[in-house]
């Protein structure tokens, strides 16, 4: 696995150093394109520790490497009281975990960070917060927030919880000691202009002045390609744009099906499986390459094709373009364990999807771009931003601010940001 030199900085040494050789329960954040999920690969795959690594969501847990929260602690898909929660027969498992890292942490809800605590003290055999395992957050609440339906809310509210944010748990109330990190160094955009503004829509601070500015961006008439993608908030609409447009090319089309093994859920299949492409395509990497051709989120265009691979050409601005052969690569969803003589931790595969790395990115939602970095992008505000930090998201996708075109002006109304969530940032934590 190959690492970004961003990683050498001091305040990752020290961040590292602090997981590696204390118990410190810590909540990581910062905002985008800090470095967070750099920090949490390159600690889980250099730690001595017996490390577990969780996500709320099957794509999260993909993206981390890990298990989903629900799988690996055995919990049901649904709202569930503490009474529900037993002694495993997997508790030799959860007896040998140094430290629990969970990934997106802004997507996880206070009750479920509470079930995780009394699982571990009920299986660990131990009074301690966590069974005395080290807990270790990554996220940033201001990207998405945990989805809960109305009846949940209802319900969370009559179970004493004031927000459905993990800071909520009562674990974490005194005596419990934990601390928030902050990411500072922003390795995405560079320029001061940018960052300001993109700070403003983050923590709600926009005023008349924040919005004029984005809005000289205003392009209604702007077209994707060319290395230029739409971010949309809707799947429907992305379906509609990418499907279009392949279509609208000529030639001949190629179907490559993917290879899918063992236990791998339809709903985080992490491209289609059974992708269609045309010569012309623009297409957007998935994964990030080992040798560092490409990374997640490299735009390309389909420049040939055979039964197996195809090629893709790559350019960035100012840079000559590159003609890559791009292979099927596999996916893996593992289950932790444990065996061998001194019963140590295991990652087992116990499913796998082999496709190529690659997804039609003329469009893109914005769900899906979290994460990424894009040199233009079009945000398609249409219908309006229906979750918190959604705008945000969009926008600090790009680089730089001349590189977003709008087709619809910024409205008051798209800023979307839980005052909880800035009261913590503010107050907690």
């Amino acid at each position: 696995m190959s690492f970004t030199p961003l990683m050498v900085s001091q305040q990752f040494h020290e961040i590292l150093d602090q997981l590696e050789h204390t118990t410190d329960h810590l909540f990581i954040t910062g905002r985008a394109g800090t470095g967070k999920s750099t920090l949490l690969r390159l600690f889980s795959g250099t730690t001595r520790k017996r490390v577990v690594v969780v996500a709320p969501t099957g794509v999260a847990a993909l993206q981390a490497g890990g298990q989903t929260i629900h799988s690996f602690f055995g919990f049901p898909p649904h709202l569930f009281g503490p009474g529900e929660i037993k002694k495993s027969r997997y508790a030799k498992l959860y007896q040998r975990i140094d430290a629990l890292v969970i990934d997106e942490i802004s997507m996880l809800r206070a009750d479920l960070l509470d079930r995780i605590d009394l699982h571990l003290r009920i299986n660990r055999g131990s009074t301690e917060p966590f069974g005395g395992v080290q807990l270790i957050m990554f996220g940033d609440l201001f990207q998405l927030p945990p989805v809960v339906t109305r009846e949940e809310a209802g319900i969370l509210q009559s179970w004493g919880y004031d927000a459905p944010y993990f800071f909520a748990a009562k674990v974490l109330e005194s005596p419990f000691s934990w601390s928030r990190i902050e990411l500072t160094e922003v390795y995405r955009q560079q320029e001061k202009r940018f960052l300001r503004l993109l700070e403003d829509i983050r923590t709600s601070e926009a005023d008349e002045d924040t919005l004029q500015e984005l809005n000289e961006r205003y392009a209604p008439h702007a077209e994707p390609g060319a290395l230029t993608l739409i971010l949309a908030a809707r799947n429907a609409k992305v379906d509609r744009i990418n499907q279009t447009r392949l279509e609208a090319l000529p030639g001949p089309e190629r179907q490559y099906l993917a290879s899918i093994t063992g236990k791998f859920n339809a709903s985080v299949y992490p491209t289609d499986a059974i992708l269609r492409l045309r010569s012309g395509a623009q297409v957007m990497f998935i994964r990030n390459d080992p040798d560092g051709q490409f990374v997640n989120g490299t735009l390309g265009v389909i420049s040939g094709m055979t039964d197996d691979s195809v090629e893709v050409e790559i350019a960035r601005e100012g840079q000559e373009s590159r003609k890559l052969n791009v292979e099927k690569i596999s996916w893996e969803v593992i289950r932790y364990g444990f065996g061998g003589p001194d019963d140590q931790l295991t990652r087992e595969i116990i499913g796998t999807f082999e496709q190529l790395p690659l997804r039609l990115a003329w469009a893109v939602t914005i769900h899906k771009s979290q994460g990424q970095t894009f040199d233009k992008v079009i945000i398609d505000l249409s219908g309006g931003m229906f979750e918190h930090g959604q705008l945000y998201v969009a926008l600090s996708r790009c680089r730089t601010l001349d590189g977003i075109s709008l087709h619809q002006p910024i409205q008051p109304q798209d800023i979307r940001v839980d005052e909880r969530v800035v009261d913590f940032y503010l107050h907690g934590g």
